[in-house]
Formats: structure tokens, C-alpha cells, sequence
């Protein structure tokens, strides 16, 4: 048998165990027919980035909703893999090009995807190696890419249904355009922030008039682009406008004044200029009333031929040359501070244009509405249920969703535009299909081009539950076993974005919910509750964590300081305090194999198999029934609260049982047992060392999925039956004596009022004291267990008086109660010096009534409580009360020793 280390030394620990249980295929599920099993897919992160908090919290809880499922012996599956992020993967490559002097358009795009490929190579598995530090035992045998050629054959599957179904279409309408990126982004890649800005008033001249209507704006270069000046109907500043024409500064051109109920009246001058080319908003006012959409943007944020003389000129720059320009003809009013809420984008920061632009889109009404169903049914659950109301309102007022993205890298739009018309042209699965079709079609003499554009990432993202499991092969065994899936966890933030349309497509193409669960977690915040960001400089790195204090540190913490839903303020101290708890667990599992050495190899493996029934139980003396009951009762409770999705309360729960229970109570009442005898296999002491191994061995076997490491490696040193915790069974709960636990809970009771009582006598820790102690109808436990008592409460022995009424004695003593009737006096003479203590309670007393004297005197001032701010006085009148408190406690202690 080994020994255990002195100390714990996660660095050494956590790589070997991974490494071992991985090499021993236990993350690779067997498919049984006969069980249901148990599937999560991983919420694939971009291939080419680094760990951060987020992982480290998802990682954490389908770790352990993963290890809990394999223990319980249902064949469980956790599919790892990583997202192409096209947007994200393709800025970092041109980010290098241009270190090199080149961009995309330089190498063209075969080249550049050549480029992407050798990066992602590079680059790709460093996160897949970060999750294995944190113990993911995903199986690693199924990793997925959302490139790969099965899920990219998926995805043009996917498209081509849509399309055939009339939900894919090519429209024009407005949407984010990220200029140096040059493409259009998702509304989830768009962040906005407040920030400080400029609200400019000019004026819009009447035709043929002097008069003007007064208008702000944020954007001024925007008014070459404007279609008309739109007025709410009831204001009667500009009722007798609606209907006339106004002049278009500076570049002369006509538009009329329209009436529209959405104007915001208290904005501004309560008149609003329409640029529907590149707001939404009036975009929304252009299709209600017919009006024009000028574009006076290129796809760079240059100005276009529309914009007149400023054609060419930057955005910015041009909004400073016509300001310039309408300032000397007159048309300025004033200029004022304003903060303005700022489009930018997520990947580069840059200001995003609202532009409009042809593009592909999804027609979502006729996949929401079955979503809607599966919620609202109970098909699928989201934890925790709140978050419905989000899902509702997201999917009651879903709009149509721009999938093209004018990037390279991605999935290739599977469209083929026929002899260069962009109004001509076939969907197919390939290029072969597509010159077959375009033949039908089209007659036998075409040429087809396929559409540049890639797709949207979330498109290929909404298939992941089943394309990972090999749709659209529906034969293939992985996906008529695994599919649906469990459970999808993930942040509550992608809630619409990614999750709502994994459950649209999941019921589109395979008539099933992709998952019956949605488990969102919070996001991971600050020790102030602020969110980590660089700026702030309050990042903190999971893998700096994991390498100062392990883990399973990081993992507890994550998994028991939060909720369902909740943010989670993260400090370094709650982790330290994580940290301290698997030394903790070290140090109980060394204190029981330490106490196993004296066995023989027969007499160690004989533990693994003790089991404790309602007559083993029974049989138990009062200690050893409480603890043994106690385990019992923790596994059901945290059974319970695994099964509910509880993870926080079942690992609090452990942690309080271990800590506060056995290692303060049954370790310390053992040591009676096993030290008692000088014969190391006495009754006694075998009787101990049973039950020390019993409840240790299933404790680690609950705390498992949460501290993985430290659990394997004690687990290995104890008795056990099988190769591995990882694969051992869940354990099962037994009988639970309660009349035990409630005796037991009341002698720990006594004890904690004596060793009270020692603390606030300062009573040295080895001094031994007398009791007199009244059990009630204890009094046969404490007589049966009375050096189990002596042990805990510090006592001396020969003076320590049993009784079931206990008699205050004649001497002056301390007398201390507990639940149940239970008491003791605790004659002082054994607590305490009486001479020096009353020496030192007499000097104390004198010091505490100078101090009462002095903020008397200074309550007495009329001066201070006159002038001094109320707090200061109130604060002087607590520190009075404060200190008088502590006096009469001195005077009451001393009146005590005055008797002795």
C-alpha cells in the first residue's frame, strides 16, 4: 500500500489522472440499447481561441451533470467540439496579412482559405487542450469542427431544404455592416455603449420660403441621404408643414414632409430627419409611406457617388466638411453635448453603419411557431422557467434573419447565379447539381459562378445537436441512439441567439426537440460584480487559477456560487477557500489510510465490502450511528438536488457534511476507538475504522463530479471495489436512525457550550476541567460514550459527575445549556486561576470605565452635539453603549469569582 503525500499537489495530480482516464477510454460511452442514455453537446468554442471564465463555468457544470450520469451507470455522452467563427478566425489571419503589408484581396481566395487552414492547424487544438486542464471528460473520440466535411455536408442540406420549402430567400433590407470587416454581422456581434457625442440643430428651408423646420441630428452626414422630414401628427409646431416640401441642404433635392406617429416629440426638436438607406427606425417610416432609399455609403465607409460633392470623403470626415459647409450658408442652429448609445463591433470595434444590402435571408415565422409549442407544452424545459418569458417575446416577435456573410471563410453559399445574372440562378448540394439543374432550367449552354458569400456561423451552429450525431444519415447508430439530446447548457445571454434557433432547426429538419432541457447558467463577474473585461483590468485567467490552486479549486467554486440564471461574483478568496477544502479532504483521507496500515492486504480489501443495513446500523454505538445515518441522509439529499439540477445546494451540502461533520465530529470521536487499545485490530478500533472507510469512500463518490481529482486520488488509496471512481457507481442511500442523529446532535451541543465556555474564560486548550454534567434522558449515551465526551470537551476524567438532573454545586461554577434539556456547571476553580484571573478582570474593569467616563464627557459637550454631523454623534452614543455592555459583562464575571 502507498503512502499518501504529506500534501496535495494538484500540478502533479490533475494531468496524470486526465491523461490515465482518457488513455482508458472511460469518457467514450458504450452504446446499450437496453438504457436511455444520457448526452449533452458542448457549446463548441472558436477554434482558434483561449480559455476564459465562461468555458471554465460550462465546463464545470456539464462536467458534472456528465460524471454524475456515468456513475449512475446510464451510458452518457458528452460530444466535444469547436465553432469555425468565421468572422473571429478570419480577423485574426488578416490581422496577420497586415503585419505582412498584404490583405485578403492580395493572396485572392483560395489562397487566403490555404492561409486560415495552416492558422487553424496551428492554433485549433490549443483550447481543446485548456479544456482537458479542466477535466472535461467529453469523449474526445467524437470532437467535431463545424468545417468538417459531414457537418458541412449538413449544412448545405439544411440550406437546400429551407430554400426548396420557400423559407430561404434573397432580399434587400437594412442591416449591420461592419465597414472594415465588410460584411454584414449578426445583432449578437453588435455591442453598444454609451458615449459622448454631439447633437447638431440646422435648419430644413420650406421650398420657396424663408421659414425652416428646426431638426437634430447625431449623424449629419446623413442628411445626404435623406427621403423626407417626418412630423408626429398631433404636434401642432408642425401641423401645417405636413404635406409641403423642404430642401435638402446643400445638395438642393426636394422632400416632402410627412406625418408619422412614431416620432418622438420630446427628441431633439420633435422633428425628425428620415434616412431610411441607413437607419432602422426609418427604414420602418420609408415602407409605411412609399418613400425612396438613397444608400450614400460604400461598403468601406466612404461616401458614394449619392453624397454629392463629399463622394469618396470618410464618413466622419464628411460629417465635418458639410457642418463646414451648411455653417457658411447659413443653416446651422447650434450644436450641444449628447450621449449617444454607440453600434460597435464585438470582433474589430469599429462603428457599425446600419446599411442597406442585398443578402440571403430566413423567413423565421414558420420555424418559431413550433418552438413556441415545445416550450409552452413542457416538450422542453428551460431551467430556470423565468427565462421562458424571455423566450416567448424573442420568438412572438422574431424577424426575418440575415444568413450571408461577406467573408471567406465559412460555409460557401450553396447558389450558383447563372451566365452572371444575379436574378438567374439554381440551389444545389454541389457544383455538379447545380450545372444540371441550371441545364434543365436554362438550356444546355451556362455558366455558373457560385455566390461568394459564406454563411452566417449560428446557421451551421442551430444544427449542432444532430449533425454532430451524423444527420442527415438518420441510419447512422450515433444518431438514433444520442439523438435528441439531453441537455443543452449554456449562458443565458445566447438564449436567442444560438438556442432558440438550435430548438426551430432541431424540429425542421428532424421532427424532435434537439434536447429536452435548456440549462442557463449566469455570467462570471468580479469579487465587486462588475463584468471582466481588459479595460478594467479585472480578467481573471482560469489557467493561472488552475495552476496556483488546482481545478477542482476552480470547479467548486464555479459550481457552488451560483444558481440557475445567476451572475457569480468571483474572488480569489472563495477560491483560496475551495482550495482549502480539498486539503481538507487530503487530510481526512491521509488520517484513514494512515490508520489502515496496520492491516493486512485480506483486511483492508474486506472494507470495501462492509455495508450497513438496518441491523448493522442498530448495532452501531451512538457516534458511529449518527455518522452512518448522517451519509445516508446526505445521499438522498444530494441525489435529489442533482436530479433537480441543484448542482450549487448538493455541493454545498457536501462540503458542510464533510467538513463540519466528520472531520469535526466523527474523525475526532474515532481517535477514542483507534488509540484506546494497544491491539490495532481491537473491536473497537475495527469497528472504526469500518465506518471511517464506509462514509469516507461514498462522500468522495457524491463529491466526484465536482473535485474530481483529489476524489480519484484518495479514492485509489482506500478499499474499493472497481478500476476507477470515475466509473464507480453512484452510491445508495440507507437507513437513517433519526432518535440517533437527535442525541447525537444534542451531546455535540453540550460539548460546543463548554468549549464556549473554556474560550471565554481563556482557558488553556490542554488544561483538562471539571463537569458536572445532567443528561436527561441522555444519560446513558454520555455514560456509554463518556471518553468520546471527556475527549471532545477537554475534560478531566476524575472529575467529570454524570447525572440525569444535574445539582449546582456549593463552589461557584459556569453553568452552560444545550438543546434538549441538557446542561452542566463547570465548577470555576477548574476553569480558571481565581486570583490572576480576577487580578486581570480588575485591571480590564478599570480600563473599560475610563473609557465609559470619557464618552460621557464627551455626550455632556453641548459644543459637540451641536456642531458635530449626526453620524459622528450617533456614533459616539453606540461606542458609549458599546463600552457599557462590556462593562457590566466584567462586573458579572467578576461578581462570579467574588464567591470563589
Amino acid at each position: 500500500m502507498s503512502t499518501l503525500p504529506k500534501v496535495y499537489n494538484p500540478r502533479e495530480t490533475e494531468q496524470r489522472l486526465y491523461r490515465w482516464w482518457e488513455e482508458r477510454g472511460y469518457f467514450t460511452p458504450e452504446i446499450d440499447w437496453s438504457k436511455k442514455p444520457f448526452v449533452i453537446s458542448m457549446p463548441p468554442p472558436n477554434v482558434t481561441g483561449g480559455l476564459h471564465m465562461g468555458h471554465a463555468m460550462f465546463v464545470t457544470l456539464e462536467d458534472l451533470m456528465t460524471r454524475y450520469h456515468r456513475m449512475k451507470g446510464d451510458p452518457t455522452l458528452w460530444l466535444p467540439g469547436t465553432d469555425h467563427a468565421g468572422i473571429a478566425t478570419q480577423l485574426q489571419v488578416e490581422k496577420e496579412l497586415a503585419k505582412e503589408g498584404k490583405t485578403r484581396w492580395d493572396l485572392g481566395r483560395e489562397a487566403f482559405e490555404a492561409r486560415v487552414w495552416a492558422w487553424k492547424e496551428k492554433y485549433g487544438g490549443y483550447i481543446t487542450q485548456q479544456l482537458r486542464r479542466l477535466g472535461a471528460s467529453c469523449d474526445w473520440t467524437r470532437e467535431k469542427f463545424t468545417l468538417d466535411p459531414d457537418l458541412s455536408r449538413a449544412v448545405i442540406e439544411a440550406f437546400v431544404r429551407l430554400y426548396e420549402k420557400g423559407l430561404i430567400y434573397r432580399g434587400t433590407y437594412m442591416v449591420n455592416w461592419s465597414p472594415n470587416l465588410q460584411t454584414a454581422v449578426s445583432d449578437l456581434e453588435v455591442e453598444y455603449s454609451e458615449e459622448p457625442g454631439t447633437l447638431y440643430y440646422f435648419k430644413y428651408m420650406l421650398k420657396g420660403s424663408d421659414e425652416y423646420i428646426p431638426v437634430a441630428t447625431t449623424r449629419p452626414e446623413t442628411i445626404l441621404g435623406d427621403t423626407a422630414v417626418a412630423v408626429h401628427p398631433e404636434d401642432e409646431r408642425y401641423q401645417k408643414y405636413i404635406g409641403k416640401t423642404v430642401i435638402v441642404p446643400i445638395l438642393g433635392r426636394e422632400i416632402p414632409v410627412i406625418a408619422d406617429e412614431s416620432v418622438d416629440r420630446e427628441f431633439g426638436t420633435g422633428a425628425l430627419k428620415v434616412t431610411p438607406g441607413h437607419d432602422p427606425h426609418d427604414y420602418e417610416i420609408a415602407q409605411r409611406h412609399n418613400l425612396p432609399i438613397i444608400n450614400i455609403m460604400n461598403q468601406d465607409a466612404t461616401l458614394n457617388e449619392n453624397a454629392g460633392p463629399y463622394a469618396s470623403l470618410d464618413r466622419f470626415e464628411a460629417r465635418k466638411k458639410l457642418w463646414e459647409d451648411m455653417e457658411r450658408a447659413g443653416l446651422t442652429i447650434k450644436t450641444e453635448p449628447y450621449t449617444m448609445r454607440v453600434p460597435r463591433s464585438q470582433r474589430g470595434g469599429e462603428i457599425i453603419e446600419p446599411l442597406i444590402s442585398t443578402q440571403w435571408f430566413v423567413k423565421m415565422k414558420p420555424l418559431a411557431e413550433p418552438a413556441l409549442r415545445a416550450v409552452r407544452d413542457g416538450t422542453i424545459r428551460i431551467i430556470p422557467k423565468r427565462f421562458e418569458k424571455v423566450y416567448f417575446h424573442w420568438l412572438e416577435n422574431i424577424r426575418d434573419w440575415c444568413i450571408s456573410r461577406q467573408l471567406w471563410w465559412g460555409h460557401r453559399i450553396p447558389v450558383w447565379y447563372v451566365n452572371g445574372r444575379e436574378d438567374e440562378f439554381v440551389v444545389a448540394h454541389n457544383e455538379e447539381e447545380a450545372y444540371q439543374k441550371a441545364r434543365e432550367k436554362y438550356g444546355p449552354d451556362v455558366k455558373l459562378e457560385q455566390d461568394p458569400d459564406v454563411l452566417d456561423t449560428w446557421f451551421s451552429s442551430a444544427l449542432w445537436p444532430f449533425s454532430t450525431l451524423g444527420w442527415p444519415d438518420e441510419d447512422k447508430e450515433d444518431y438514433r441512439y444520442f439523438y435528441p439530446t439531453t441537455v443543452m447548457e449554456t449562458g443565458y445571454d445566447i438564449l436567442f441567439f444560438w438556442v432558440a434557433r438550435m430548438i426551430m432547426a432541431g424540429l425542421e429538419f428532424t421532427g424532435k426537440p434537439p434536447f429536452y432541457i435548456v440549462y442557463l447558467h449566469g455570467l462570471v463577474r468580479d469579487a465587486k460584480g462588475r463584468k471582466m473585461s481588459k479595460t478594467l483590468g479585472n480578467v481573471i485567467d482560469p489557467l493561472e487559477v488552475i495552476e496556483k490552486y488546482g481545478a477542482d479549486a476552480l470547479r467548486f467554486t464555479l459550481a457552488t456560487g451560483s444558481a440557475p440564471g445567476q451572475d457569480i461574483n468571483l474572488s480569489m478568496e472563495r477560491i483560496e477557500g475551495s482550495r482549502n477544502f480539498a486539503n481538507k479532504i487530503w487530510n481526512m483521507g491521509r488520517f484513514v489510510v494512515s490508520n489502515l496500515e496496520a492491516l493486512s492486504g485480506e483486511e483492508r480489501d474486506a472494507l470495501a465490502d462492509v455495508t450497513f443495513g438496518p441491523d448493522e446500523l442498530a448495532a452501531l454505538p451512538l457516534p458511529e450511528r449518527w455518522i452512518v445515518s448522517r451519509i445516508h441522509q446526505l445521499i438522498a439529499e444530494v441525489t435529489d438536488h442533482m436530479e433537480a439540477f441543484r448542482f450549487g445546494e448538493a455541493g454545498r451540502a457536501i462540503y458542510h457534511f464533510l467538513w463540519d461533520e466528520f472531520a469535526d465530529w466523527y474523525v475526532e470521536a474515532s481517535k477514542t476507538r483507534l488509540y484506546a487499545d494497544e491491539n490495532p485490530r481491537g473491536q473497537r478500533a475495527m469497528m472504526a475504522r469500518r465506518v471511517l472507510v464506509y462514509v469516507l469512500e461514498r462522500a468522495l463518490r457524491l463529491l466526484h463530479p465536482f473535485m474530481p481529482f483529489v476524489t480519484e486520488e484518495l479514492w485509489q488509496h482506500l478499499p474499493h471495489r472497481g478500476e476507477a471512481l470515475i466509473v464507480a457507481p453512484w452510491p445508495e442511500s440507507g437507513p437513517a436512525d433519526e432518535e440517533a442523529i437527535r442525541r447525537f446532535e444534542a451531546f455535540k451541543d453540550l460539548v460546543r457550550a463548554i468549549r464556549n465556555a473554556r474560550t471565554e474564560y481563556n482557558v488553556e486548550p490542554g488544561r483538562r476541567i471539571a463537569a458536572i454534567v445532567g443528561a436527561d434522558d441522555l444519560l446513558e449515551d454520555f455514560e456509554a460514550e463518556k471518553d468520546v465526551f471527556v475527549f471532545l470537551a477537554r475534560l478531566d476524567e476524575a472529575k467529570l459527575e454524570l447525572h440525569r438532573r444535574a445539582e449546582r454545586p456549593a463552589e461557584q461554577a459556569v453553568h452552560v445549556v444545550a438543546r434538549d434539556g441538557l446542561e452542566a456547571y463547570l465548577p470555576l476553580a477548574g476553569l480558571v486561576d481565581v486570583a490572576r484571573e480576577r487580578e486581570r478582570l480588575q485591571k480590564q474593569l478599570a480600563e473599560i470605565e475610563a473609557e465609559v467616563e470619557r464618552h460621557r464627557q464627551r455626550l455632556a459637550n453641548q459644543n459637540f452635539l451641536e456642531k458635530a454631523p449626526p453620524h459622528i454623534v450617533e456614533g459616539a452614543r453606540q461606542a458609549l453603549r458599546d463600552a457599557e455592555a462590556r462593562l457590566a459583562k466584567v462586573k458579572e464575571q467578576l461578581a462570579l469569582l467574588a464567591g470563589s
